[in-house]
């Protein structure tokens, strides 16, 4: 696939079968480009009842999906501790692979997936795929055609109480490798290096809540688990293109707001759609153009969207097509490992009470073009 012009839709296998599964399987099974062949997981009855529900031809261990000579790409969503275990496993076994984030949890093994696949000539790619959506491209769009004059500072907020209020099993989002800034930040970081390129520096606050906390819902309700990891983190980030961001992640607010991600320029402020969907409103305002009034007036102005709205799975499919047409995928592992550098870069931050240098970059963010159709066959 890597040498050669790949025709007909290529093979996906998918390890771990928990629940944002069922999303990457609609989503995948809707695209003629790629074709899901096999499920893996630690509980095969769990992947036999998965591939049965979706009509998946085999499902047993991870490593059956990996022997599968038919399966060139593999779809790693296991928990957070072993992505970059069995990423590599599958560079290994000689298959491109497509991770849900984080791509890592720490820079030593994530670095080594990401020069494994270099040298066997393989892909990485990695969630957030939401970057690839209509929401986060009409944005880019817009900047770049010079909508808000020169971005100068972006503000990011995602706050609630706990993923423990719906989650039968929340334990593992308290972990180290999760907690909001590993789970939720990628999606808010993401779409910012997307927006504005490299982070070169960070400062970054954090607290605990509580020592520990208590399942909300399920049949565990009441057990309760440790926290591991700030459960609250304010972030500072300064961009090698001049640009700086203020992002809080937080699961301890009572108050439930997400998704906000606010762009200001010399010419005007932008707001971008929650970058954990693949769509949404995208307006911008001027600056004040009756002054002596208070509140002066302010028009938003709508920027048409453009593109068509898919899911998690966008991204996979954007990688093997761009492996077919030799050009970079949008959310590579490149970009993971940048973002895992600059959260990584938070928590020493929040630790130490210093300022942290970024020492990783990536190269600009191809944008999606307006014509991606994931519903067209490209391959055949």
């Amino acid at each position: 696939m890597s040498a050669r012009r790949r025709t007909g839709p290529v093979g996906v296998g998918l390890i771990g079968v928990g629940v944002i599964s069922d999303t990457y399987l609609e989503n995948l099974g809707s695209f003629p480009d790629v074709e899901v062949l096999a499920l893996g997981d630690l509980d095969v009855e769990r992947a036999r009842s998965q591939a049965a529900k979706h009509g998946i031809a085999a499902a047993g261990t991870a490593e059956e999906v990996l022997a599968n000579p038919d399966v060139e790409l593999v779809v790693n969503l296991t928990i957070p501790a072993v992505h970059a275990e069995v990423s590599l496993a599958a560079i290994e076994a000689g298959k491109h692979v497509w991770s849900e984030k984080p791509l890592g949890l720490d820079r030593e093994s994530t670095a080594a997936l990401l020069a494994g696949a270099e040298r066997a000539g393989l892909r990485v790619g990695v969630a957030p795929d939401t970057v690839l959506g209509p929401g986060v491209q009409t944005a880019k769009r817009a900047i770049a055609e010079g909508v808000i004059g020169r971005p100068l500072f972006a503000q990011t907020s995602m706050q609630y109480q706990g993923p423990e209020v719906f989650h039968p099993n929340p334990g593992f989002l308290f972990a180290r490798g999760a907690g909001p800034l590993l789970d939720i930040g990628p999606y808010y970081l993401t779409t910012l290096v997307s927006l504005f390129g490299s982070i070169t520096s960070v400062a970054a606050m954090g607290l605990r809540a509580h020592a520990e906390r208590a399942i909300q819902v399920g049949e565990r309700a009441g057990e309760t688990f440790p926290v591991e990891v700030p459960s609250t983190m304010s972030v500072l980030a300064s961009f090698e293109a001049g640009q700086q961001s203020n992002s809080l992640v937080s699961f301890d607010s009572p108050l439930a707001r997400q998704g906000i991600v606010e762009i200001h320029g010399t010419e005007g402020s932008l707001v971008v759609p929650d970058p954990n969907m693949f769509g949404g409103k995208v307006a911008y305002v001027r600056p004040f153009e009756q002054l002596g009034e208070v509140p002066p007036p302010q028009e938003w102005v709508e920027v048409p969207s453009r593109g068509v709205v898919t899911g998690r799975g966008l991204g996979a499919l954007d990688m093997v097509r761009a492996i077919a047409e030799d050009r970079p995928h949008v959310a590579s592992g490149e970009l993971g490992y940048h973002v895992l550098d600059v959260m990584l870069s938070a928590e020493e931050s929040a630790a130490s009470g210093s300022v942290v240098t970024v020492d990783s970059r990536v190269q600009p963010v191809p944008a999606v073009p307006v014509d991606f159709d994931p519903f067209a066959p490209t391959l055949a």
